[in-house]
């Protein structure tokens, strides 16, 4: 008996341990920034490497960073009842382009269907010109085709020089400023808020993320973080392409492997981007089946600079830059040479670009470094005088198109989309294709390219086809689009709702002040009326709110203001999770029996009130989730996590707690325990 209450003991030591560790765990994935500097100082002091917390922010919704949330409703009277749903998210996908270039951060389109009307709603966080971004949603999709630009672009003017050296100056000037305060001991995170221009990391301290060697901008970075230690603070500046800047190590991981390969392309007359073609497509077969039988280790390099008509890389041997699996710059090879040894030579491969020979060199693992930066912007030439566009407009556009839709190639069997001119518009498609004959036409829609067909001969008849290697859904979607830019379906603003910034930022202050207040509040009340019993549910109470928070954090829950309220109200539901387990506890006591029965007793008799309540409000908050706007689902998303962490903190880390302590009270307990008198009843 006495090795089992032993074992018992040491479980419940663990238990407690286990307590602990799990607030500071979620302690730290809420105040990432503190935590990681006590990492730091750990890591200096004892030279152990200890990983870093990711250092993103609570993801807030509109009501609470600002923002615009708009509704409109689609005029579908005139589409077909079958294309509709279709036709609707056609729209969207053009909002969507048209959002993402405003610039908006997580911008959340959908669709829904209510009754017979179709309606997209748009949410548009930090958005700070609401009509801007009404009158760009509004317009007609514009469907446009382009040719290729072969003017020369001009250069700066010498005012345009002198003002940009000017500016760099003033922004090295503000940089150094920047460093001689973190020489002086300033705290980075303070630095970052006062000087860096970077409005991605801002609102993170500046955290930028595991940087891998093939980060173009992140390059001189990376190349620093890769000779230093974690904790280390730059005390030079560290300069890229866009800015200056003071950069942080955090922790290290192994990276994605990277893969090592060249190739040389043959191409033909037919086959996507081949603007001089020298073969028929069983020509160009039969010459990348010569050079595969050729080529070797020692001189695929020479084959390639010699015989590639891939122009980017043939100057550098046919090399690609190392690349992740699947994310090669020829996506149909990359399953090739996925599967190909390192080493090894495979082809001739097609693709529709035309044949290709690949030497897959090997892969490697690149060691990859956790950054936070302050960063200054310099001036560039290329802000001052954008590169040149690579299309030119023509004058055949969306209002020439009649139909667009999908075919099969009666030969070939291949996907194709085929498209229908009025009048106007196959004498000016004849025209453009005769010009650019063996050269790319641009088809583009709301100023984005959807397909860059290569021109094989001069069409006339108002008829043309665009070939590609397409599935039927990415056919049908292509069809979509165009046709969505020659018959738009028109939408109607029905609803709009828009918080500044300013006021955004006073409600999230207003509503911590409030969540804060009413948490003290309640634990003081707790500790009065329950005493020791109610010290420990404090305890348990701190657990599930970090618990909580870093649930939210971790999975990217919006928090807006309804969705504070709903967590508000499930500590609520915390607490009287714990009041009902008191008060049977209590009852116990006042029975006569022990206190370690009067704990198993308590928690046994509780929990079916506690179960039953938390079920329902679980249904209904499913319910609300399921069938509720953006707002009403926020308050039952975090209501319904809320609820199912305080049944764990109520019923495991209260009884845990409670378990540890009884023995220190005597059989029957004292006043500190509720209050319970000793009674001289034997053992229940």
């Amino acid at each position: 008996m006495a090795k089992k209450q032993i074992n018992l003991r040491s479980k419940l030591r663990w238990g407690i341990v286990g307590v602990f560790a799990l607030l500071i765990l979620s302690v730290g994935f809420i105040l990432p920034s503190a935590f990681n500097r006590a990492i730091s100082f750990v890591e200096r002091t004892t030279a152990v490497s200890i990983p870093h917390i990711s250092e993103k922010s609570f993801k807030l919704g509109l009501d609470l960073q600002g923002g615009a949330h708009l509704i409109y409703k689609a005029n579908v009277a005139n589409i077909p009842q079958i294309d509709r749903a279709s036709a609707v998210d056609g729209v969207r996908d053009v909002i969507e382009r048209r959002i993402n270039g405003l610039g908006v951060s997580e911008p959340n389109i959908q669709t829904a269907r209510v009754g017979e009307e179709y309606r997209l709603n748009i949410e548009l966080p930090g958005i700070e010109d609401v009509n801007q971004a009404i009158a760009l949603i509004g317009d007609t999709p514009i469907l446009e085709f382009r040719e290729q630009n072969t003017e020369p672009p001009r250069e700066l003017t010498e005012e345009e020089v002198q003002m940009m050296n000017e500016r760099n100056a003033v922004a090295l000037e503000r940089a150094n400023e920047a460093l001689e305060k973190v020489k002086d001991g300033a705290q980075f995170d303070d630095l970052v808020k006062e000087y860096s221009e970077d409005s991605d990391t801002n609102n993170n301290n500046g955290y930028i993320g595991f940087l891998g060697p093939n980060t173009v901008l992140g390059e001189p970075l990376y190349r620093w973080a890769a000779t230093h230690n974690s904790g280390d603070i730059s005390d030079t500046l560290i300069e890229s392409e866009v800015a200056h800047h003071i950069v942080r190590r955090g922790g290290q991981q192994d990276g994605v492997p990277l893969i090592d390969a060249s190739h040389i392309l043959v191409c033909y007359l037919g086959a996507r981007n081949c603007p001089n073609p020298m073969y028929t497509k069983e020509e160009a077969a039969a010459r990348a089946q010569e050079l595969y039988d050729e080529a070797n280790a020692d001189n695929f390099a020479a084959l390639a600079r010699d015989n590639s008509d891939d122009q980017l890389s043939a100057s550098e041997g046919g090399s690609f830059s190392p690349f992740p699996a699947g994310s090669g710059p020829y996506p149909e090879l990359d399953s090739a040479i996925i599967n190909t040894e390192d080493g090894q030579i495979i082809g001739p491969v097609e693709t529709p670009y035309g044949y290709h020979v690949v030497y897959k060199q090997g892969t490697t693992v690149p060691t990859e470094y956790e950054v936070s930066h302050i960063a200054v912007a310099k001036v560039r030439e290329v802000d001052i005088l954008p590169p040149q566009d690579p299309w030119k407009p023509t004058e055949l556009g969306g209002k020439q198109l009649d139909r667009a839709e999908v075919v099969t190639d009666s030969r070939t069997g291949n996907v194709q989309v085929s498209l229908q001119f009025d009048s106007e518009g196959t004498d000016l498609f004849e025209e453009i294709t005769k010009r650019n004959v063996g050269q790319p036409v641009a088809i583009f829609l709301d100023g984005q390219p959807i397909s860059v067909p290569t021109v094989q001969q001069v069409i006339s008849g108002g008829n043309a086809v665009i070939t590609g290697t397409f599935s039927v859904p990415e056919a049908r979607e292509l069809a979509q689009r165009l046709n969505t830019g020659a018959l738009p379906v028109p939408i109607d603003l029905i609803s709009e709702q828009s918080v500044g910034a300013t006021l955004g930022a006073e409600s999230l202050q207003k509503s911590l002040k409030a969540g804060l207040a009413g948490i003290i509040l309640v634990m003081i009340f707790m500790m009065l009326y329950y005493r020791l019993p109610g010290i420990l549910s404090v305890i348990s109470l701190s657990v599930y709110i970090s618990v909580s928070l870093a649930i939210f954090k971790l999975i990217g829950v919006t928090l807006s203001l309804a969705g504070i309220a709903g967590f508000i109200l499930s500590i609520g539901m915390a607490v009287d999770a714990n009041v009902l387990i008191f008060e049977r506890l209590k009852e116990e006591l006042r029975e006569g029996k022990s206190m370690k029965a009067s704990v198993e007793e308590g928690f046994i008799r509780a929990w079916s009130s506690i179960r039953d309540g938390n079920l329902s409000t679980l249904i209904t908050c499913f319910l609300l989730i399921w069938f509720g706007s953006s707002f009403v689902q926020g308050f039952a998303a975090t209501l319904a996590i809320g609820i199912l962490v305080s049944m764990f903190s109520a019923i495991t880390i209260t009884r845990v707690l409670l378990r540890f302590v009884i023995p220190w009270f005597g059989h029957y307990g004292n006043a500190l325990f509720l209050g319970a008198k000793k009674t001289n009843d034997s053992d229940v």
